[in-house]
């Protein structure tokens, strides 16, 4: 395995010009732009799936509650492709990977947009998932090696800001996509994107250093292993509760007919777009109160979801605050996770963010679930999951400390 927070001397790669020798750092604003517009486009196939569910089942002939399983099954595949990606970078190399993995999803994507039916709208979304899922994890990784030191929490979470981001820029363009050339066209736009999204990593990340010759199946091992470490263990246990509850309340959202989707998908973006400038201040603070405190903040806006059953002003102040609080606490337990996990660093994110998007998985499964008995059901039961995950981590700093 090849550490994340050290990187070899690099004097020549392949791919290098002979006069112009790979710089040791990466360029920090270009980097840092391709990577967060990636990261965007990679969860907007995620969340965009959400507000197109009803124009699908039309078009199909069903009923909205089965096409759920669209978000979940790219979920899944997002996450397989995590586990895969991630140490398959070690031996081959993170630009390859990544680039690699973003031109395939170009092909992915645009198969879904042609699918005839749910049952092969299923199987090619979590095709396209496993191709995408070959970014996250390895990007992380380049910028634990490549990027500064000190620019690497702000790196981390301009990334962070990104997959945020498309939990509303998704659902907005799909939205927006679907009145204007229906549901397919979003697949369609975002193949496009994908293509060029692949042409921006290639020439703006550095090349790759011949000769890593890691093994992949070292990492792989490493993995059941993490999950018993002290510490790492009940942060674990909280990742799918994160992000899970998230995307299960937009869903929520959706499949209640809660009214003024529209302004409440937009209302969380200023807030997302405002935590990588609050970076600097909330890194002083102890990381593990930083993150349950944020996990109990979210559970609280929930919770007043659920209780207040609010209009749609109220409503869109309080899904302001859960999305600061998932802002705040995704990047702050990936930090936690990495700083643990030592020289397993790069398993170990693959891990974590594999978790993540396992809950984002089930998150549509719980809300169709729930949301029979009303939108107040789904947010109190995500409340109680969210609380439960605050003391997940709070109770994670023993184990931390001893590391």
């Amino acid at each position: 395995m090849t550490s994340t927070t050290a990187l070899p001397p690099i004097r020549a790669a392949r791919s290098a010009r002979p006069d112009r020798p790979v710089p040791a750092t990466a360029p920090f604003a270009r980097t840092v732009a391709v990577l967060s517009v990636v990261a965007l486009l990679a969860t907007s196939q995620l969340y965009g799936a959400i507000p197109l569910v009803g124009a699908a089942a039309a078009d199909w002939h069903t009923r909205p509650g089965p096409l759920t399983w669209l978000v979940t099954a790219f979920g899944l595949g997002y996450a397989a492709g995590f586990l895969l990606f991630g140490p398959l970078s070690d031996r081959f190399g993170r630009r390859r990977v990544m680039v690699a993995g973003v031109a395939a999803t170009a092909v992915t994507t645009a198969l879904v947009a042609l699918a005839p039916g749910l049952g092969v709208a299923l199987a090619l979304r979590a095709l396209q998932g496993l191709t995408i899922g070959a970014f996250p994890p390895v990007a992380m990784a380049y910028v634990g090696e490549r990027v500064e030191p000190r620019r690497r929490l702000l790196t981390v979470t301009a990334m962070t800001t990104g997959f945020l981001a498309a939990s509303v820029v998704g659902q907005l363009l799909a939205q927006a996509m679907l009145a204007l050339l229906g549901w397919r066209s979003f697949f369609a736009l975002g193949a496009v994107l994908f293509a060029a999204g692949a042409l921006a990593l290639h020439r703006v990340l550095l090349p790759d250093a011949p000769g890593r010759g890691g093994s992949p199946a070292a990492a792989y091992r490493a993995m059941p292993r993490l999950l018993g470490t002290p510490g790492l263990r009940l942060l674990y246990l909280a990742v799918p509760i994160l992000l899970g509850s998230f995307v299960a309340i937009y869903t929520g959202l959706q499949l209640t007919g809660t009214g003024g989707l529209l302004g409440l998908r937009a209302a969380a973006l200023p807030v997302i777009l405002a935590i990588p400038f609050a970076t600097a201040r909330l890194a002083r603070l102890d990381p593990v109160r930083r993150c349950a405190a944020a996990l109990l903040v979210t559970a609280a806006g929930t919770a007043l979801i659920g209780v207040l059953t609010p209009g749609t002003g109220v409503l869109a102040l309080l899904l302001m605050a859960v999305t600061a609080g998932v802002g705040v606490a995704a990047p702050g337990m990936i930090d936690l996770v990495g700083s643990r996990a030592g020289d397993r660093r790069a398993p170990a994110i693959s891990l974590y963010t594999a978790l993540m998007f396992v809950g984002a998985s089930a998150g549509p499964q719980l809300a169709a679930a729930l949301a029979g008995r009303g939108l107040a059901a789904v947010a109190l039961v995500l409340a109680a999951l969210l609380a439960l995950a605050a003391g997940l981590v709070a109770a994670a700093r023993r184990g931390l400390r001893a590391g």
